[in-house]
């Protein structure tokens, strides 16, 4: 029989919101003595005490019943071993620095070509971006307005806003970006 951990996750879930035992049972009305033995595999609870659970510490419920993978598959990204994303038929490359997109953020090396524009026209998304400059000098676009960036040079590109990117040199750039949440 698989062993999904349930109470570990939840425990996870409820340490990374900064919950004590005490402080979930006053939010979901669950005993601090009921969660600790959730938490601790000890009991099973009802799938009504899980759903309680999971909405109360912001987080599907399915995710409990999902077998964990292996911690250095789910968390780490060896050196070369980037998952390309976005447009294929695209001169720009995208590389995932995050082992997955299933987080709150995202985490994406742009490399842009000599005399390249990111797309035809700027375009905006939902989620925050935050770009550095790793290598060479890049312009780009915010609503409209040309900004010109060198390496080690960060702009933040709040939600909504008009953007993209153009290499105006002779060298390949590279920009890493995080998004949140992610939106590739």
């Amino acid at each position: 029989m698989v062993n999904l951990n349930i109470g570990q996750k939840i425990q996870r879930y409820r340490n990374q919101r900064g919950l004590s035992l005490r402080g979930l049972a006053e939010k979901t009305g669950i005993t601090a003595s009921m969660i600790s033995q959730i938490e601790n595999n000890s009991v099973n609870p009802s799938i009504n005490t899980l759903k309680t659970l999971a909405e109360t510490l912001d987080f599907p419920l399915y995710v409990l019943f999902q077998e964990e993978n292996d911690p250095e598959q789910e968390l780490i990204v060896r050196k070369g071993e980037y998952r390309s994303i976005g447009n294929r038929n695209s001169e720009v490359a995208y590389n995932l620095l995050t082992a997955d997109t299933r987080g709150s953020i995202e985490f994406v090396l742009m490399e842009i070509p000599p005399q390249t524009f990111t797309a035809d026209k700027e375009h905006h998304h939902t989620g925050e971006e935050t770009s550095y400059v790793e290598y060479g000098d890049v312009d780009i676009w915010l609503n409209g307005e040309k900004f010109r960036l060198h390496a080690g040079d960060a702009v933040r590109i709040p939600a909504g806003t008009l953007h993209r990117w153009f290499n105006p040199g002779d060298e390949m750039v590279r920009v890493i970006f995080a998004v949140t949440p992610p939106s590739f």
